[in-house]
């Protein structure tokens, strides 16, 4: 790190991603020339981002600091905390990966997808394990979330302890194994210098369902069913899958699996023995013709509405080997992620069209909880480990702020509370905290292969594109003699439907004649000459029906032999 935002023997707490954002988990701590790197995620792209994958962090200052970096410590199996290592890995040399059981199984999976396997050194990492380092020393507390192996990370460094409860919930009637309250009560004992804590669900006054009630709920409704039962939930919530499995077997049916993630995600689950079943649970689509309707229960992806996924094109009536059936009964266990509300609508729309009946999240059905803490919950964990610090991640703005104001609530001082953004370095001393300065940080996209081959100028393009279409022009010239050859050709993608406008085309043909004719006779150059016919070609399409497509003007010289 530069010298003027570090000094010697301060210990720098920053995130890549994760502040102010929900996503892109990357959170790293410096002590002189060692780097531990928590998480490394993705964020999954808005919708004005057209085409994009994905969206990870800027990497450059690990780039920068590779030499540095010890190790790169996963709390759990979500994408928003595992799905940037690929590419993370193509640009840093990271020397291990630790991780959780769950999480190193997906972990290898996407290695393997990647051709990344040899890339680094993989060490799985339980709750009784520690790693020491030159200056710092890891260790874990296992914690409640909607995935197994989920930890929290405490880490001792020559100034003082940083925690990092990683997403986390407080669940005493869990799916899995206990929390371990007692750790993080001890860890509060011996003392915390800074606490980083997940405020997903900061802005929710309560304590979180239990996964065990939303179990014993989804049985009792799978009991009332007659016909079949689809149900979609996020593949990576193994918790709820194994509930539906349960549910399934105690009402005598099989399941079929739908969707990639889906069934990447059963495998992992399945071969680690998260997931708990007779042999003969599973079957396959082919064996669906074979079963009485009510012994059928279909589990698939699509629960947040997107277009490609399994429920979706079951509902659109495009699936090859599912289709929508009057009686069935489709199953949504989960909420949708904000921004998601009107395609889940819209789903939903389609199957009730379709002839199928639909129960969603409600006080009423109870299908859906959160892995994330409510308030009581980020209460508790602040009380449990007794930072002297505070620094609220995964979240928000809004988020980060009402955690904060929470600590302040359970005894943190309030000049102690750092409420930061990605990038943004809090240095910590024998002395005290401070905002140090900033390392580089942003958004990098991911689309396909390319990663960050895209950017703000190419969105805009796909904007336009989207919304207007395209306008392309075609000019045959003889620039030897500065003459048009013939009729430009116009072709419109997404802009206008060419045989209901000749009017319209005929004056483009004009306009753009006329203008070339100047052009040429002003002996500009090609480039200047396009870039000019653009602006007019542009403004001249907007006055007269106020749009504004993307306009490619192609100039071709061509002898007027050859014409």
């Amino acid at each position: 790190m530069n010298n003027n935002i570090l000094r010697n023997n301060e210990l720098g707490v920053f995130a890549l991603g994760g502040l102010g954002e929900i996503g892109k988990n990357t959170y790293c701590l410096q002590y002189n020339d060692e780097i531990i790197i928590i998480d490394a995620g993705v964020k999954f792209p808005e919708s004005y981002l057209l085409g994009i994958d994905y969206v990870i962090p800027d990497y450059q200052y690990l780039i920068d600091n590779q030499d540095k970096i010890k190790g790169l410590f996963i709390t759990h199996g979500h994408e928003d905390h595992i799905g940037g290592i690929p590419f993370l890995l193509k640009q840093v040399k990271i020397p291990r990966i630790y991780a959780g059981h769950l999480a190193m199984g997906m972990i290898k999976n996407k290695l393997e997808e990647h051709r990344l396997v040899k890339s680094t050194n993989l060490i799985t990492y339980t709750n009784k394990d520690v790693f020491t380092f030159k200056y710092m020393r890891v260790s874990f507390f296992r914690t409640n979330h909607s995935i197994p192996d989920s930890y929290g990370i405490a880490i001792e460094t020559p100034v003082g302890t940083i925690c990092h409860t990683g997403d986390f919930k407080f669940d005493f009637t869990p799916i899995g194994p206990n929390a371990d309250l007692a750790k993080m009560a001890q860890l509060g004992e011996k003392g915390v210098l800074c606490l980083l804590s997940d405020s997903t669900n900061a802005e929710l006054p309560e304590f979180t369902l239990s996964e065990r009630q939303v179990g014993d709920n989804i049985k009792d409704i799978f009991r009332r069913i007659t016909g079949r039962i689809i149900v979609a939930t996020f593949a990576s919530n193994i918790h709820r899958v194994q509930q539906i499995v349960e549910a399934s077997i105690a009402t005598n049916r099989k399941i079929a699996v739908f969707g990639r993630s889906m069934e990447a995600t059963l495998k992992v689950g399945l071969d680690l023995g998260y997931i708990k079943c007779p042999k003969d649970t599973f079957v396959g689509p082919e064996e669906l013709k074979l079963l009485d309707e009510n012994q059928i229960t279909i589990l698939c992806t699509g629960s947040q509405g997107e277009p490609l996924a399994a429920l979706s094109r079951i509902a659109d009536g495009t699936h090859r080997q599912i289709s929508i059936i009057p009686g069935d009964t489709v199953i949504f266990s989960s909420n949708p992620i904000p921004g998601n509300a009107t395609s889940v609508g819209n789903t939903i729309n389609k199957l009730f069209r379709a002839g199928a009946n639909v129960i969603t999240h409600s006080p009423l059905t109870d299908t859906h909880t959160s892995g994330h803490a409510g308030q009581e919950e980020q209460k508790l964990m602040i009380q449990l480990i007794k930072p002297k610090y505070f620094m609220p991640v995964h979240g928000e703005y809004r988020m980060l702020k009402i955690h904060g104001d929470l600590a302040i609530q359970c005894g943190v001082k309030p000049e102690n509370v750092f409420v930061l953004d990605n990038g943004q370095v809090l240095a910590f001393s024998k002395k005290g905290a401070r905002v140090a300065g900033a390392v580089p940080s942003g958004s990098i996209l991911i689309d396909g292969s390319g990663i960050g081959d895209i950017g703000n100028v190419v969105i805009r393009d796909r904007k336009i594109l989207a919304n207007d279409g395209l306008l392309a022009i075609i000019i045959n010239v003889d620039l030897a003699t500065k003459e048009v050859l013939k009729k430009p050709t116009i072709i419109s993608r997404g802009f206008i439907f060419l045989k209901d406008s000749i009017d319209f085309v005929n004056e483009l043909e004009t306009e753009t004649l006329s203008f070339m004719h100047q052009a040429l006779q002003a002996k500009k150059n090609i480039v200047q000459i396009k870039n000019d016919l653009t602006d007019y070609l542009s403004n001249y399409v907007y006055d007269k029906i106020q749009r504004r497509p993307m306009v490619i003007p192609v100039i071709m010289n061509v002898k007027r032999s050859s014409a």
